[in-house]
């Protein structure tokens, strides 16, 4: 008997796991991986929940690990939606929910395809399963918190493929081989409150800021490289909250999000900010303070054994040779990397975090297809 990935997939979307809620999806998934074999460990912190579900000892042959999530955004305006968000509905060849693209769909059938796979030709090695509630959240405590359990327990994936949808508009055409860095940067700065009719009494911050901005908006990060696009550097919000027009006031802040390429590190950038605010401070006398916080550095998986292996097999299943891309935001794939060589495949994105999320389900199957083919030829 197969496991079906689009009935799995709608069974994980009808529990309401928004971050960092588990809603009972990682209690699905533990009892189904149990039942099939597999070791399962939760792996809780920091209020969110984890699994780790390993088959196979580990001490012979390789490891192959899947990593993906099973916590959703927000639904929004729940009145926009057409569908129970958390219904799971299917029509016209789709599967609506939040979480069917983004990705529940990605979990269902990479745990599919283990499932059958262990059953139908037990490997000579072992297969691991990483899954975390903590993705769309601050993911402190997430995959971060499943690698530093792997570690304290000697736990070893030696290829890990992590199942984000990648496909922009059709299936196969995508696979990310690595990811920009990502940070903020806050900055609070303080002058003299008073009135605008007697500037001179006051110490206004809003100039220092607004310079602070343009130069720093203005600047070229760099070209581009090999894998990657120009990095950039948005000045996201500017706030004073300020609702009088007569009142200079005492201090207004700003954010800045940068997602960078492999030119840089998050500690240069943080030391060319620094360099820009002091400047801005000595030319105004306002004090600016900065506060930085680093989503993830930038990376890249080299292309290779692991890259070759997903693209073969999803040529095989599509007939279409997916590009090594970087582009895109974020993704648990920054955490991974730092433990052995990572890859991200899934199907198309389009609807991701939309209203009326849906997946086509017969990508569903094509991706549970895909991933056990890669299962195939990894332990061959």
């Amino acid at each position: 008997m197969t496991t079906d990935p689009v009935n799995l997939t709608a069974d994980l979307i009808r529990c309401a796991s928004v971050t960092p809620t588990e809603g009972g999806a990682l209690v699905l998934l533990d009892g189904l991986l149990t039942q099939a074999g597999f070791t399962c460990t939760r792996v809780d912190r920091g209020g969110v929940c984890n699994l780790f579900a390993r088959w196979g000892a580990g001490a012979n042959g390789r490891t192959f690990g899947f990593n993906g999530h099973t916590d959703v955004v927000p639904v929004g305006d729940i009145d926009a939606w057409t569908v129970d968000p958390f219904g799971a509905e299917m029509k016209d060849g789709f599967l609506y929910g939040r979480g069917a693209t983004d990705m529940k769909s990605g979990v269902a059938a990479f745990a599919a395809a283990a499932i059958d796979f262990v059953a139908d030709t037990p490997p000579d090695g072992s297969i691991v399963l990483a899954i975390t509630g903590d993705e769309e959240g601050i993911a402190v405590d997430g995959t971060v918190a499943l690698l530093d359990w792997m570690a304290a327990k000697g736990e070893q994936i030696d290829h890990c493929l992590v199942g984000e949808p990648t496909c922009p508009n059709k299936m196969g055409e995508m696979m990310k081989i690595g990811r920009r860095g990502s940070m903020n940067a806050y900055f609070t700065c303080k002058g003299v409150q008073g009135h605008s009719a007697y500037p001179h009494r006051a110490k206004n911050p809003l100039p220092a800021m607004a310079q602070l901005m343009a130069t720093l908006a203005a600047h070229e990060l760099d070209q581009g490289t090999e894998h990657f696009d120009a990095s950039t550097l948005a000045v996201v919000t500017i706030d004073t909250g300020n609702p009088a027009d007569n009142v200079i006031p005492a201090e207004t802040r700003s954010t800045v999000n940068i997602r960078f390429n492999d030119t840089h590190t998050s500690e240069a950038l943080t030391k060319w900010l620094q360099s820009e605010v002091d400047k801005v401070a000595k030319t105004t006398g306002i004090e600016i303070d900065m506060r930085v916080r680093v989503s993830g550095e930038s990376f890249v998986t080299p292309l290779g054994e692991l890259s070759d292996l997903i693209a073969k097999a999803v040529n095989a299943e599509t007939g279409v040779t997916p590009k090594p891309s970087t582009s895109g935001g974020t993704s648990d794939a920054r955490f991974v990397k730092n433990h052995c060589p990572v890859v991200e495949f899934g199907l198309v994105g389009k609807t991701m975090h939309q209203v009326d999320e849906r997946v086509e389900m017969a990508q569903i199957h094509q991706l549970k297809a895909i991933y056990t083919r890669i299962l195939t030829d990894y332990f061959a």
